[in-house]
């Protein structure tokens, strides 16, 4: 096992650096204003009958697609990040999935542009204005309990342990990353593929949270062979369960999204609050 841990290790830790560097944020963000740009004026020549009837089908003719794109390439980036962030501790991962809640909201908001006319009129379309503000209250709330998950946050999952099992620990979580991050690309790929042939129902981010439950439960697992008191994993149960929430708001309808993804933070919240204020002074 000590050689898979190694070679996990030696995997994992210089994707996670190279990543984090702030050159390589810097670049990737310069990537997305680029392609920002492209989208908007790719939109533009279409709407201005520029491209052939075969291409043309394939490019929207509404900028605030351009949005929408935007967006989700910054979901995208989130979700990198995210997975770089499981074998930190799940309370963390979990913060981050939050993150990711918020930022979906918004980009819900955006995307209901989309059914508005150029220039923008609101008139006759008050049902976009209330899945507007929904979307966009539900990401605040959610921005602003994060805020105090942050401030109560303790690093308590890997208090109790040092040393080899410290080290095999996270090890056996930088597995757990390293194959989400395959099967984040894998299913990349696969809805590409998709788009390409005129299929844009697959819904990756929501098939990615449905991925995100099982590896939750797995992380579970694996911290019960390290941590096998009940307190720990009724905690990281807890936060799993939460995850699941997380999933459940983003399959649900408009308000109901916001309502289940609001009740998530705010469990999370709690169970954090109650762990810290009785069990964190204890051996887990």
């Amino acid at each position: 096992m000590d050689r898979i841990f190694n070679g996990a290790t030696a995997i994992f830790d210089p994707l996670h650096n190279f990543w984090e560097n702030n050159a390589t944020q810097r670049v990737v963000a310069g990537i997305l204003v680029l392609i920002f740009l492209l989208a908007l004026g790719a939109i533009e020549l279409n709407r201005r009958k520029f491209f052939p009837l075969p291409l043309s089908a394939s490019i929207p003719v509404t900028h605030y697609m351009a949005i929408n794109l935007a967006f989700t390439l910054v979901l995208i980036m989130e979700v990198v990040s995210l997975i770089f962030t499981l074998p930190c501790s799940i309370s963390k991962a979990l913060g981050k999935q939050f993150e990711i809640l918020a930022l979906i909201f918004l980009r819900s908001s955006f995307k209901e542009l989309t059914v508005l006319p150029e220039p923008i009129e609101i008139a006759g379309h008050l049902d976009v204005l209330w899945r507007i503000l929904s979307g966009g209250g539900g990401a605040i709330i959610i921005f602003a309990l994060l805020g105090v998950y942050a401030k109560m946050l303790r690093k308590t999952e890997d208090k109790h342990m040092s040393g080899l099992n410290l080290y095999s620990f996270v090890a056996s979580k930088k597995i757990v990353a390293l194959v989400m991050l395959a099967i984040f690309f894998g299913m990349g790929v696969y809805n590409a593929v998709l788009e390409v042939n005129g299929v844009y129902d697959f819904a990756f981010f929501h098939r990615f949270y449905t991925v995100l439950i099982f590896c939750d439960i797995l992380l579970v697992l694996i911290s019960q062979c390290f941590q096998p008191g009940f307190r720990a994993v009724f905690r990281n149960s807890g936060y799993a369960l939460a995850t699941l929430l997380i999933r459940l708001a983003l399959t649900a309808p408009p308000f109901f999204n916001v309502m289940i993804g609001v009740v998530s933070a705010i469990f999370a919240l709690f169970l954090t609050l109650v762990y810290d204020k009785f069990y964190t002074s204890r051996r887990v």
